[in-house]
């Protein structure tokens, strides 16, 4: 049977390699908490944060732009796009309709199978 990670980890919530850690000179101090993540506990230091500015949400009502500077972005970032060649588009709808096709087949064998089982089924 394997042992899950946070087996080794004490109620201080130092793993037991922190103290080989801590002996070799590492940048890891003896006895520091180490997540375990199990986010639900509240033993864990994620219960107990502190909210930041980051967790409220972003006021937007004063810095909404008219129609014509909307439109005006729009296109800017349409200008972004990188659009697909013709070659891929002809692949890419090649693609689809033949998705189309075999999705449409396989919808309609079921639909025909279960029909005629249950004709079978309920057939006097």
């Amino acid at each position: 049977m394997s042992q899950d990670r946070d087996d080794d980890v004490d109620t201080s919530g130092a793993r037991d390699s922190d103290g080989a850690a801590a002996s070799t000179g590492s940048a890891v101090p003896a006895g520091s908490a180490v997540p375990t993540g199990k986010a639900g506990r509240g033993d864990t230091a994620v219960a107990g944060r502190v909210r930041t500015d980051a967790d409220t949400a972003e006021d937007t009502r004063g810095n909404r732009a008219n129609p014509f500077q909307y439109i005006g972005q729009v296109v800017e970032e349409l200008r972004k796009v990188i659009w697909p060649t013709r070659n891929q588009m002809v692949t890419y709808t090649i693609v689809v309709f033949l998705f189309l096709i075999f999705m449409t087949a396989l919808v309609s064998g079921v639909d025909f199978g279960a029909g005629k089982l249950v004709e079978l089924v309920f057939d006097r």
